[in-house]
């Protein structure tokens, strides 16, 4: 049976844990070389890797914060060292933070759009370089907080209104470059940063079972599938649209 990604290049920022990690298995899963990113947790990204590898894929680790250039252009050429060409980008790396608003300062701002927008950008930006005259897909991972806004989120939430707002500009951008750009909005899904920010067990997490329509918060492999269709030539006439994968709360 033949992969959907047979002979693609995948880079997946923030891939050590959660969303990541399960999207570059998946990527992996189907034919693609992947690139696992991570910022700082090394052990992390080397057992993506191994998980890969251990199933006969093809991956490499890189380090890399994403919130800076010299980093990202990194990233980039030890990507095109080892697999030659580039086709796919998932911008997944990302922080969050909840706060009220008497609490947010300018580092907590600073910290949120250094990530979230301003190193999706860069990444972005130095990826499509590497895209060949056959385009490729890029895949954001913004958040059900862009629509459904929750109390203290602020600055986290206006992160994410800006991933859908660049998700539909470099659509229209970087279409006749064959490139596409769509989003992944997931709603609450549980992976470790989501156990460490303590939302587990909390009011929160019992206000989504309640509420959405499925009954349950999600897991990392409910928004891996999504990921490998933007990626695949499934979904080759879809660009600029965002999915909100959130179990029906909206």
């Amino acid at each position: 049976m033949s992969k959907r990604l047979e002979g693609k290049v995948a880079v997946v920022t923030g891939a050590s844990k959660g969303i990541g990690a399960s999207i570059a298995k998946a990527l992996a899963d189907e034919g693609a070389s992947v690139v696992v990113n991570y910022s700082s947790s090394k052990q992390g990204a080397d057992r993506v890797v191994a998980e890969i590898t251990g199933c006969g894929g093809k991956a490499i680790a890189v380090q890399g914060d994403v919130s800076k250039q010299v980093h990202i252009e990194r990233l980039f050429s030890e990507t095109t060292k080892a697999f030659g060409r580039l086709d796919i980008l998932v911008n997944n790396a990302g922080v969050y933070e909840f706060a009220p608003l008497e609490e947010v300062t300018e580092g907590l701002f600073h910290k949120h759009f250094d990530v979230n927008v301003l190193g999706l950008l860069l990444t972005t930006k130095e990826a499509v370089k590497h895209m060949g005259p056959e385009g490729g897909s890029v895949i954001n991972i913004g958040s059900g907080a862009s629509s459904m806004r929750p109390p203290n989120s602020t600055v986290y939430t206006a992160t994410k209104a800006a991933v859908d707002a660049i998700t539909g500009v470099l659509a229209k951008e970087l279409g006749p470059r064959r490139i596409r750009v769509n989003s992944i909005n997931p709603g609450m899904i549980e992976t470790e940063g989501v156990h460490a920010a303590g939302f587990v067990g909390s009011d929160f997490q019992k206000m989504v079972e309640t509420q959405a329509p499925l009954g349950r918060i999600g897991q990392p492999d409910d928004i891996s599938p999504t990921a490998v269709y933007l990626a695949s030539s499934d979904s080759k006439y879809m660009t600029g649209e965002t999915l909100l994968v959130a179990g029906g709360l909206r």
